[in-house]
């Protein structure tokens, strides 16, 4: 009778979460290893991992813990985790996220897990949603081109000195700063600026450009606006003598404060630049946020990063697409305008739909709330005989409490409110949505002017308004119907909802894109973002307020160091390109610390994510291109043929890992030896490392530094293109190197690089989901889901094999996590081109693998580990049954130009219409294992991207053309 008991102990563990995250059982496993033909896990990994890469000794990481564990463990950090009433200001503000947007938009699979939306026909809602976003920014700066968002201000503000240098018509002199600009974004700059020979004179604009740096030649000037000390000033004179001297002129402005200023194109400026975090969007200690840029028209077609814009399908109806600069990196590589690949969409799709909720009117009301709080708390300070600095003002105040600055924060901070120390002499202190009548008595009473105060109904009756009359606004904005049909919540939800059902995303089925590693991002993972302990947290709050964010992101850097075999991991990059960057200017950092200045050739093979070359040019590095050989791997010959011929000058070599063309390279070893006894440094792109957690440490088989992509590997989502986190990961060497923080010591070593973020670990809001996930799954689930990403890469290899050549193998003809197809041959005779099939996976229910990279006329699929085998066979016998319906094409059954291939995708539209195609309806909607019952019907038909870039239109129409 108690033969099959199970103990108390077996039970309280429950389900393993391992289970969980890895799709196929272990009678599914059993099968695909069949179909590959091993036995075991283990005997598969064994054949296919090359045995100079393998690691001997298991991962030293705590036990994996159930959901219900972790979620309690991350609780008690998240109570670790102080919140004061955020009045520190810097660009960071305390916001309220409309309930509707919170659940239907932050917690909603439906957006959170979509990918980047590069098949436009299948994104068409996330793509109106950038869309608006874009025509807030261009409607609140006054500048008609507005991107579908950057990664933070700091590296708008970045990428605005880059573009200023490269349009304008002064090619050297120097990049002016504003003193009053936000001081990270200085340091920001400064960090970007220097590898490339960029001079950053910073100095007080207030009265103009000095006439000695006039003379010196200007290329570009920022301004801030409010500055960060609040003060709010007329910057047309500035402007305008900039522009006498040939500058091109930025403008970091609040959108908040821009709802009831002069906007910064009628001020005159060529470019704005910002973060759009207070529109609804939680501080999270730092980030994600959606930094911005919008640029007058002549500018348009070189914004960095990516840009939404209106285009026709083949029916001539509105599409929407990615315009212009769509992966430019990959395009164009050393010559790309700048390594942003991801940007930062799911922020940009919520500060968005905060606008669409709020409308103009909503905007304005919360603005000039938040205005009067500051002229209020004016005014009671005065009252009680404080200084203000500048009498024109936003929402923030300067202080002038000399000696006494110190002793004011820590009585505020006592009381429940963070203030900002300036300096000994000076407090600021700023107002946003969520500040209350309690917070204003808690600042006048750590200034000590609360005694016989008047009520604060008396003082706002005597506080005069503190924004100049000259700057006012006088101009309309966001007159688009969008922002103003959605008031209630019942309209606003339904609108979320149709959106969101014009897309494909993870939680409709597979996305099977090779180099991006679309897997399960856990509801566990992912619940505390949203807890206000985590979301709350302003990124400059004192450090002791900090103590369970700190603890966590500790854990994470030391346990990514342990799964990578580095030495130390810095979690501040908050993209991959940024990762890159970061860790290609320590290596130059640690050339130059050894006298090696000389140094600056970066190796890149052929096949390499395009990213790496335009992060070298960044680093200030010389791009030379290493041949790949036809088997995938890269060249020998040739590379020690370019070590020899740059020797000396050798500073870098950035490889792959697995190879770009989804493979182990069995010379890594060699490779890494070759480069380091010429003197330089390896450094391992980790776009790859799906296939290597468990199984392999970058760190301990030759590498020095790489990037790691926490949105692949480590299970935050993709969002529709962003959030990312690009860790960078280096050996001890290399450590002191590492990016730091002005305003933060802990983020890093003093001897740093500087930042390449404005947060001092960049996108900290989202870190409690690798944290969660490393921990789930612990060192033996880690292994396994690698084992199993592998496993079904090479079952999807071996089933499409008999029917599409596969690319590249690499040892007992094993690929590694990833796949590539070839169509090439195909193609050439059918004329059924890679777009074709990609648009006709659309009618079978599926998002399309990476097209034509790293080769052109391919798909690279990644089904990774959690694609269970029902959804693999689905997804091989659509291919399967599409390479049949390419021999009909071949065949002559149907014309070349008229088939169901070069016609997908197909629209229910489409099918209601005249047919007079030689295919029936029944073929093009419902084709081999299409249910009618479960059929995702696509909005719109293939998008003719040239129409759109010829006619770019990037931003919603203005309500006049509704009435024509």
């Amino acid at each position: 009778m108690t033969a099959n008991r199970t103990s108390l102990t077996e039970l309280e563990r429950g389900t393993p979460f391992e289970q969980r995250h890895v799709g196929p059982d272990a009678e599914a496993q059993a099968k695909m290893l069949a179909q590959v033909g091993f036995g075991s896990l283990d005997e598969l990994t064994q054949a296919a991992v090359p045995d100079i890469i393998k690691s001997t000794e298991q991962l030293g990481l705590p036990p994996a813990r159930s959901e219900a564990e972790v979620l309690a463990e991350l609780r008690g950090l998240a109570e670790r985790n102080q919140l004061l009433a955020p009045m520190i200001g810097l660009g960071y503000h305390g916001t309220f996220t409309p309930p509707v947007i919170l659940r239907n938009v932050l917690e909603n699979p439906a957006w959170y897990t979509a990918y980047t939306p590069y098949q436009p026909e299948i994104s068409q809602g996330r793509l109106e949603a950038l869309l608006n976003f874009q025509t807030v920014v261009a409607d609140l700066t006054g500048l008609p081109t507005a991107g579908a968002s950057l990664l933070d201000e700091a590296t708008a503000a970045a990428e605005a000195m880059a573009l200023s240098r490269r349009v304008g018509k002064v090619k050297q002199g120097v990049f002016l700063v504003d003193a009053d600009a936000l001081p990270q974004t200085v340091a920001v700059i400064r960090t970007r600026a220097e590898p490339t020979g960029v001079e950053v004179v910073v100095t007080d604009l207030s009265e103009g450009i000095p006439a000695e740096v006039a003379e010196r030649g200007v290329f570009g000037v920022l301004l801030q606006y409010p500055g960060a000390s609040g003060a709010v000033r007329d910057l047309r004179p500035v402007i305008e003598r900039a522009h006498e001297l040939g500058a091109v002129v930025t403008v970091a402005a609040d959108l908040l404060a821009l709802t009831l200023l002069t906007s910064p194109g009628e001020l005159g400026a060529d470019i704005a630049v910002g973060n759009s975090q207070r529109f609804g969007v939680p501080m999270g200690f730092g980030g994600p946020h959606a930094g911005f840029m919008a640029v007058r028209q002549a500018y348009a077609r070189s914004l960095p990063g990516r840009l939404v814009g209106v285009s026709v399908d083949a029916d001539g109806d509105k599409a929407y697409r990615l315009a212009l600069q769509t992966r430019e990196q990959h395009i164009r590589r050393e010559k790309a305008t700048s390594n942003i690949c991801t940007a930062q969409v799911l922020l940009a799709v919520m500060a968005g739909m905060y606008a669409v909720y709020h409308g103009p009117e909503g905007l304005r009301t919360i603005a000039r709330r938040t205005h009067r709080y500051a002229a209020v708390l004016a005014e009671g300070l005065r009252a009680g005989g404080v200084e203000i600095v500048h009498g024109a003002f936003f929402d923030t105040l300067t202080a002038h409490v000399p000696g006494r600055a110190a002793e004011v924060v820590t009585a505020a901070r006592e009381a429940g409110v963070n203030l900002r120390l300036t300096d000994a002499d000076h407090v600021g202190i700023a107002c946003d949505e969520t500040t209350g009548r309690a917070q204003l008595a808690a600042v006048w009473s750590a200034f000590g002017v609360d005694g016989g105060l008047p009520a604060i109904d008396e003082l706002d009756a005597a506080a005069a308004d503190a924004l100049p009359a000259g700057l006012l606004r006088t101009d309309t904005y966001l007159t688009h119907p969008v922002f103003h049909r959605h008031r209630s919540e019942t309209a606003m939800l339904r609108y979320l909802r149709r959106l969101a059902d014009r897309d494909y995303a993870l939680d409709r089925g597979m996305i099977p894109l090779g180099s991006c590693t679309m897997k399960l991002n856990a509801t566990t993972e992912m619940e505390p973002v949203t807890w206000p302990e985590f979301g709350a947290l302003h990124p400059f709050a004192p450090v002791e307020q900090a103590q369970g964010y700190l603890t966590l992101i500790r854990e994470l850097e030391e346990r990514l160091a342990e799964v990578t075999g580095y030495d130390k991991v810095s979690l501040q990059p908050n993209a991959g390109s940024q990762g890159e960057l970061a860790g290609l200017l320590a290596v130059r950092a640690y050339h130059r610390a050894n006298g090696d200045e000389r140094r600056t050739v970066c190796l890149i093979p052929s096949s390499a994510h395009g990213t790496n070359a335009a992060s070298a040019v960044m680093a200030g590095m010389k791009v030379v291109v290493v041949k790949t050989g036809e088997d995938g791997e890269v060249d020998a010959d040739d590379l020690r043929a370019k070590i020899g011929q740059y020797g000396d000058e050798l500073a870098v070599l950035m490889v792959t890992y697995p190879s770009t063309h989804g493979v182990f390279e069995e010379h890594i070893g060699e490779i890494c030896a070759a480069v380091h006894d010429a003197g330089g440094q390896v450094y391992v792109d980790g776009a790859n490392l799906n296939a290597l957690v468990g199984l392999a440490r970058p760190g301990r088989f030759g590498g020095d530094v790489s990037h790691l992509n926490l949105h692949k590997t480590f299970c935050i989502p993709h969002g529709g293109g962003g959030p990312g986190v690009g860790p960078v990961a280096v050996r001890e060497h290399l450590a002191p190197y590492l990016p730091n923080h002005p305003l933060q010591p802990a983020a890093g070593p003093a001897t740093g690089v500087g930042p390449v973020a404005a947060a001092p670990w960049g996108s900290a809001g989202i870190l409690p989901i690798s944290w969660a996930y490393v921990r789930l799954m612990g060192a033996e689930g880690l292994r396994r889901a690698t084992q199993v990403a592998v496993l079904s890469a090479n079952y999807v290899a071996k089933r499409l094999e008999p029917h599409y050549p596969v690319l590249y193998t690499g040892p007992g003809g094993l690929v590694a996590h990833e796949c590539i197809i070839d169509l090439r041959p195909l193609t050439k005779a059918t004329g059924v081109s890679v777009d074709d099939v990609a648009k006709r996976l659309v009618d079978y229910g599926f998002h399309a693998p990476t097209m034509s990279f790293p080769v052109a006329g391919t798909l690279m699929i990644e089904p990774t580990e959690s694609e269970d085998l029902a959804e693999l066979d689905r997804f091989c016998e659509a291919m399967i049954a599409i390479r049949a319906e390419i021999e009909k094409v071949g065949s002559g059954e149907w014309p070349e130009d008229d088939n169901p291939l070069r016609n997908a995708p197909h629209t229910a539209a489409a099918l209601s219409g005249e047919w007079a195609h030689p295919y029936t309806r029944s073929e093009a909607a419902f084709p081999a294992g299409v249910s009618a019952s479960d059929k995702y019907w696509p909005p719109v038909r293939r998008i003719d991207g040239a129409f759109g870039d010829r006619n770019l239109v990037c931003s919603c129409p203005p309500l006049e053309s509704y009435d024509s």
